[in-house]
């Protein structure tokens, strides 16, 4: 039997350093789910937008996002991923969190802190990659800048889906969709980019392009409103991608230093 995975992407405005509305938008917003989902999927820093000001954020906001994605995970009996400003050992992050239903929580700090914005004097970033078993599939989340740098996102573990959650602002939303398309084909992976929309506090315009690309760089989702987009994953799709074409097979061998 096929395993498939049904994700949901959430493509939504935020609310400018006020984790509470955002909380609760997107707690209405996932309420209106009508269809059995396996993975929700939130945009970058989704309580806040990208914030270059994390101490205006309250240090317990972290930790009562991470326990409103249990509650939701639980409740809903659904894995669900985003970033957010979280504080830990004196340092701020840009941190993800994968949620599992039964509570089971993993970490990845974003390793490329976006310097063109400051991002990196003020944001703490992680050096290991993460990667989430869950329902057959091997996912490898990242964040936003990373999607840049595609050593980083190589697909040295056979991974079945690659996942990037941002706030990809319009000037450069054509970089956003040739990368993400790219990151597809040369890693013969599925490829789910999540970006926000609408206008932050800076004066930024995030025009969304969230999308889900198979592991040849089809299309199977793309929205660019303000939507909850659905799309099946199937694994015998990459199976049979790789038996055919082997691609993997010829890929170089490195050590990622620093």
């Amino acid at each position: 039997m096929d395993e498939l995975l049904k994700v949901a992407l959430v493509q939504t405005a935020l609310v400018w350093e006020d984790p509470q509305a955002n909380r609760l938008e997107l707690e209405r917003k996932l309420g209106a789910l009508t269809s059995d989902v396996d993975l929700i999927v939130l945009p970058e820093m989704f309580t806040t937008g990208f914030t270059m000001n994390p101490q205006r954020i309250g240090k317990e906001e972290g930790p009562k996002t991470l326990h409103w994605m249990k509650t939701i995970a639980r409740q809903k009996n659904v894995a669900i991923t985003g970033s957010l400003v979280y504080f830990d050992n004196a340092v701020y992050t840009n941190r993800l969190f994968f949620v599992e239903p039964d509570g089971t929580t993993s970490v990845y700090d974003k390793r490329h802190t976006f310097t063109l914005a400051g991002e990196d004097k003020v944001y703490h970033s992680g050096n290991e990659r993460l990667m989430v078993s869950y329902k057959g599939f091997t996912i490898c989340p990242l964040i936003c800048y990373d999607l840049r740098f595609p050593v980083w996102a190589r697909n040295t573990e056979d991974y079945d889906v690659l996942l990037y959650v941002a706030n990809w602002p319009e000037p450069r939303i054509n970089a956003w969709d040739a990368l993400l398309k790219a990151r597809s084909i040369e890693n013969m992976a599925y490829c789910i980019g999540v970006n926000r929309i609408g206008v932050d506090d800076s004066g930024h315009q995030y025009p969304g392009h969230s999308v889900v690309l198979d592991g040849l760089g089809q299309e199977l989702a793309f929205s660019t409103t303000e939507e909850v987009v659905t799309a099946t994953l199937s694994k015998k799709h990459i199976k049979e991608v790789r038996d055919k074409l082997k691609f993997l097979n010829d890929r170089d061998s490195f050590i990622l230093e620093g």
